[in-house]
């Protein structure tokens, strides 16, 4: 074996190690952790859109099935993590106004109560995340205000999967 090939193969074999569960989206999930359960967000807010539940679950699923090794179970009890999250609250106000007393542009502000319980090791993870966006109310209507509903949280749901790979 040459020297180069001793030399450099204790490095490999430990990077190829640590690379069991670190993925190349940033997330580290420890590697005793195989499944995560995440049940439809709770929509607690006087929001007139219907879509902010199911919607958020969505976004979670993608970010913590999609882009790490975790599997997706239904089985709340027995999955290593359970994700669970409650939109608490939502408004649609204006931030800038015409000089005729109009909204020129109204935002809207998401906020989600995360509950990140780590089920093999007892750990358990609260968090308040808050995200917003602006939209046009004169030119889009409710399918504006929906669009920057989403937008809010994708922004909600990039904050808690890096929050909860990071260790919150």
């Amino acid at each position: 074996m040459t020297k180069w090939l001793r030399l450099t193969l204790p490095g490999l074999l430990l990077c190829m190690h640590g690379c069991s569960y670190y993925s190349f989206s940033g997330a580290s999930i420890p590697a005793h952790l195989a499944t995560i359960a995440i049940p439809i967000a709770e929509d607690q807010s006087t929001s007139p859109l219907t879509v902010l539940d199911e919607s958020l679950t969505e976004l979670m699923i993608d970010r913590f099935v999609r882009q790490t090794r975790l599997t997706l179970t239904e089985d709340e009890t027995d999955a290593d993590i359970l994700l669970t999250a409650q939109i608490t609250r939502y408004s649609n106000a204006p931030t800038s106004v015409t000089g005729q007393e109009r909204a020129q542009y109204n935002r809207i502000t998401i906020s989600v109560s995360a509950q990140y319980a780590n089920q093999v090791d007892g750990d358990v993870l609260e968090r308040t995340f808050s995200g917003f966006d602006d939209y046009d109310p004169l030119e889009g209507g409710l399918e504006a205000e929906e669009a920057a509903a989403l937008a809010a949280l994708e922004n909600i749901a990039d904050d808690l999967f890096t929050a909860a790979t990071s260790n919150w």
